[in-house]
């Protein structure tokens, strides 16, 4: 009995952690790739803001190529150095820091720089990733992509099955089903994608 719980209790470890995996790669997937490290409540740009309070340079080198360093280190020192000068000036001198610091950090990424963007516009479930570090509370990380992913899939195939029943009624309506199944099973095929491929595999 006690042989039979653990196996059960493994299995359904794993069915969460899948689901959850598939829930990463559905927030993914729906929030721009530059919606995170260029917005001020990322990591990169607290870090950076930091370590401007703290002149302490070391808190971003992290966030660049080593390679990088001989531009992003001038820049921070002369950026510091302005800062107890005109106000004006070292906000201007600022932006620039901060836009070359995550240009050079989004091209390491491999991703395209759109500007810097305002605190607040980080997707929720990154702010909690980036929480579950700090917290170290990964279990309430997982319960809420657990949610997630459950809410995604039972809305596209309530969609579906709605539209399922009138899908020969009219064109209109046959095409609006159309779009809705490929949703669909788009959804479902990739959580037996990740499923087959244990977990391993990568968008």
């Amino acid at each position: 009995m006690k042989t039979r719980n653990y196996m059960l209790s493994t299995k359904s470890l794993k069915s969460f952690f899948v689901l959850s995996l598939i829930a990463m790669v559905s927030v993914l997937s729906i929030q721009p790739v530059s919606a995170h490290c260029d917005s001020f409540d990322g990591p990169a740009l607290i870090d950076a803001a930091k370590a401007l309070e703290t002149n302490n340079v070391e808190l971003i080198k992290k966030w660049i190529l080593a390679e990088d360093e001989a531009v992003v280190v001038p820049l921070f020192h002369k950026t510091y150095s302005l800062k107890n000068g005109d106000a004006e000036v070292y906000e201007i001198v600022k932006t620039h820091f901060y836009e070359t610091f995550i240009r050079l950090h989004r091209e390491m990424e491999g991703a395209t720089f759109t500007g810097l963007k305002p605190a607040g516009t980080t997707a929720h479930i990154t702010v909690m990733s980036d929480k579950a570090l700090e917290t170290g509370d990964f279990s309430g990380l997982l319960t809420a992509l657990n949610r997630h992913v459950n809410r995604q899939l039972t809305e596209k195939y309530e969609k579906a099955a709605a539209l399922y029943r009138v899908k020969d009624r009219s064109v209109e309506e046959g095409r609006q089903y159309v779009a809705a199944y490929v949703d669909y099973t788009h959804a479902v095929e990739a959580v037996h994608d990740i499923l087959e491929a244990g977990g391993h595999h990568h968008h």
